[in-house]
């Protein structure tokens, strides 16, 4: 079974939790057959943490489990949290194979995306390209 666990910070405000909570529901409904499960998982303060549903996700049967960082710059929890749970998480599930995708802020096109929306609806909009951002 292929999962995809999109990772959020996590938040005391409970509406900000439910927001990515709905990312994932939405992401889940237009996979496809790209993923059997799409679920999200909060570094802090939110539940569930990331062992707890990388636990829930294998126990359903997960193999597979595409790690989606949902942060805009790749400061400490996205350059050295994550990937450190991940890799206890390796560690303590041999049979599960597990990839740390890169975060919202590196995708290509995020730029092109957020002018979009700036520009949305205005007569004067300037002719947008997909710029490709460099990632490390």
């Amino acid at each position: 079974m292929k999962a995809l666990l999109i990772v959020a910070h996590g938040s005391r405000r409970k509406e900000s939790n439910d927001e990515v909570r709905r990312i994932a529901a939405r992401i889940k409904e237009n996979s496809g057959p790209a993923f059997n499960e799409v679920t999200c998982a909060f570094l802090e303060i939110s539940s569930p943490q990331i062992d707890s549903a990388i636990a829930d996700l294998a126990d359903a049967g997960a193999t597979e489990i595409k790690v989606f960082p949902y942060f805009l710059a790749a400061g400490t929890h996205v350059v050295s949290d994550i990937p450190r749970i991940i890799s206890e998480e390796r560690a303590a599930r041999p049979g599960v194979v597990f990839e740390i995708l890169p975060h919202l802020g590196a995708l290509q096109g995020i730029s092109t995306l957020i002018l979009s929306q700036i520009y949305k609806g205005l007569p004067t909009a300037p002719q947008l390209k997909a710029l490709e951002l460099e990632t490390d």
